[in-house]
């Protein structure tokens, strides 16, 4: 059975019309008039136990609605919700302690005190007794590494330090379901390598369900093996990451490096030159004339080296979100 359950969930936001002025704002103000922004229309995905799903989608797509209805912030304007069996804007107290949403960008923790005493809050508030309070605590700050880290105002640590440790918070409880909004937002790379690794390891070890948004593909193809598109409050792509690249990546990158600069019109006939530098070339090459164009260049060109990958996964998202076509 599913652990989420989204049948044509919908969020419609009515925005105030106001022209500027003195004019504009008595006017705003005895006949104010309204437009309808549709944030979320009609989505519909399960989710099963255990799974960790990539949420993406361009600034504004809807994402952060989405995860906000999900986890009972805000009420859906139309359609249903269903995560572990509870109705999520109803608030119900087992429901709470089922789930638990992490936004980048917000903070749970207070700034002057250390985390430890924001965590003993969070422990009171979800009733976990004190020797299991330390128990979990030991465990996640040991997967965490944050040992000698939790005493120190919240202040005092490193953005790194923070967001491990609002993760830590976010998961005290061992909730079911994680909904994860940018939690590797400004982080350096070794601290997001930190953090999909911290993700990757809880998941295993409590079958936790994940539901991730990030503009960091890297946290996406290290973590999800399957992909849900959103495009300006619509649903465009559901399944796998593989099948996305296979569908909308027709081309592969071919990178050489040569013995010698050759001149730009000679080598255009070998595929779509993406970049030059010196001399490394890259091109892009249909998948169906990779084996004859290889072939071709080891054959013609006086190569050093050679590669093989496919395009970056951004520009392939990037291209499905310039166009919201996934047919």
């Amino acid at each position: 059975m599913p652990i989420i359950t989204v049948e044509n969930l919908s969020k419609t936001y009515p925005v105030a019309i106001k022209e500027p002025g003195i004019k504009g704002t008595i006017a705003h103000f005895f006949n104010r008039t309204y437009r309808q922004i549709k944030a979320v229309q009609n989505i519909s995905f399960s989710i099963e136990p255990g799974e960790i799903v990539g949420f993406l989608g361009p600034n504004g797509a809807g994402k952060t609605t989405t995860l906000k209805m999900l986890s009972g912030l805000i009420h859906p304007s139309s359609g249903n919700v269903n995560i572990a069996g509870y109705l999520p804007f109803r608030r119900q107290p087992q429901f709470l302690t089922k789930m638990s949403l992490v936004m980048g960008q917000k903070q749970q923790l207070l700034w002057d005190l250390p985390a430890l005493d924001s965590l003993r809050i969070n422990a009171a508030v979800y009733r976990i007794s004190e020797s299991e309070f330390k128990q979990r605590l030991g465990e996640l700050e040991s997967l965490l590494s944050l040992q000698g880290k939790l005493t120190q105002p919240v202040r005092k640590l490193s953005l790194g330090e923070r967001m491990k440790a609002e993760l830590l918070a976010a998961l005290l409880h061992h909730p079911q379901v994680l909904f994860l909004d940018e939690p590797t937002l400004g982080l350096d790379v070794n601290a997001q390598a930190a953090v999909r690794e911290f993700l990757r390891e809880y998941n295993q070890r409590y079958d936790a369900t994940i539901l991730l948004t990030s503009h960091y593909m890297a946290d996406i193809t290290a973590l999800c093996r399957r992909v849900m598109l959103i495009y300006e409050g619509e649903l465009i792509y559901d399944g796998s990451l593989e099948e996305l690249l296979e569908r909308f990546a027709p081309c592969r990158e071919v990178k050489v490096e040569l013995a010698n600069i050759i001149p730009e019109d000679k080598l255009a006939v070998y595929g779509d030159i993406k970049a030059i530098a010196g001399r490394e070339v890259r091109f892009l090459v249909p998948r169906e004339d990779l084996t004859k164009t290889v072939a071709q260049i080891l054959a013609q060109l006086p190569i050093l080296d050679l590669s093989i990958t496919d395009p970056p996964i951004e520009e392939t998202i990037g291209r499905l979100f310039a166009t919201g076509v996934t047919q």
